[in-house]
């Protein structure tokens, strides 16, 4: 695939959801289906309660239907492209069932957290079974020790991934244009090494998603007219965990989405804190919330996340390629 075909699938990515978005935010305010804001999060937040949400639900399918069109047309249906795409929706449909829920009993609580994280063991345990049907090779690359081929050890670093990055992109989304921008850049780096590596199919969900994250965006920036919602971040998140995977790159997730790895260690110690110590050593997590506390803009901490993000995957690129 050469470079200038790769505009085709982003742009109509883009067109989908630059289209429909409003649409859908027209219903969403008619029906003031809106997100209610954590009582425990920021006071200034709760200006944002009853903003549209779900917005995810949008360039999901819009990705989806771009994928599935264009691998047709390019003859690149293949069963690792149909096992991203499993991922991909399985996830969003958690947390389009969480955000419903939410939705419907009008308070910021929808699936309990455990039955969110059983969830999401099942849906990644899915994925191990087929990719374990599919006959492909359970490699997994450690660094010091090589490539390893082992079902075990796949399928346990497997589900403990997918799972751990649902989840870390699900906590980062907590403020205007903040996971639009750094999911974004990690799908585009992640887009690159497929490219580099002749994965078209890898290469191909990669910038589907990024099409319809940047038509997101224009409805996302701040002042946010719609949020996307567990069933964006939660999808996201698998997705990348699943690309790092078919790209028998797992660990420079860690690089390149290290923002979200900050995001969560920033919960992990905050928690941790309190129960051993008494004391917290954020003034709020995830660490988003800190800076805001700490007399950060908005505009600022999200900016500053993004220039966060877009340094780790130039750096991880470079290491790479």
């Amino acid at each position: 695939m050469h470079w200038t075909e790769m505009l085709l699938p982003l742009s109509i990515s883009f067109a989908i959801t630059i289209s429909m978005m409003p649409i859908f935010i027209g219903y969403f305010k008619v029906k003031q289906f809106g997100q209610i804001t954590r009582e425990e999060g920021p006071k200034w937040h709760q200006v944002k309660s009853g903003t549209p949400t779900m917005g995810g639900v949008v360039f999901i399918i819009a990705a989806i239907l771009t994928v599935i069109g264009t691998a047709i047309w390019k003859d690149v249906l293949t069963v690792k492209l149909a096992m991203l795409l499993f991922v991909l929706l399985f996830f969003a449909a958690i947390g389009f069932l969480d955000d419903f829920l939410k939705i419907f009993k009008k308070q910021n609580e929808g699936l309990t957290s455990k039955q969110k994280f059983l969830s999401q063991l099942v849906g990644s345990f899915v994925f191990v079974a087929l990719f374990f049907l599919s006959g492909s090779d359970p490699l997994i690359t450690i660094p010091f020790f090589g490539q390893i081929h082992n079902w075990l050890l796949f399928a346990v670093f497997t589900i403990i991934w997918i799972t751990g990055f649902s989840n870390a992109v699900n906590l980062t989304d907590g403020l205007d244009g903040l996971v639009a921008g750094t999911a974004g850049i990690a799908y585009t780096a992640y887009g690159i090494l497929a490219y580099r590596q002749g994965q078209l199919e890898v290469l191909l969900f990669c910038i589907a998603i990024v099409g319809g994250l940047i038509g997101f965006f224009f409805f996302n920036k701040k002042p946010a007219k719609i949020f996307m919602g567990d069933v964006g971040s939660l999808a996201l998140g698998a997705g990348l965990a699943v690309v790092s995977l078919a790209l028998h790159l797992e660990w420079s997730l860690l690089l390149i989405g290290l923002v979200f790895v900050i995001e969560t260690a920033s919960v992990m110690l905050q928690v941790g804190s309190f129960k051993l110590r008494g004391k917290r050593i954020f003034k709020m997590s995830p660490i988003h919330h800190h800076f805001e506390m700490s007399g950060w803009s908005e505009w600022r901490v999200v900016l500053t996340f993004w220039a966060v993000g877009l340094v780790s995957a130039i750096l991880a690129l470079w290491l790479l390629v």
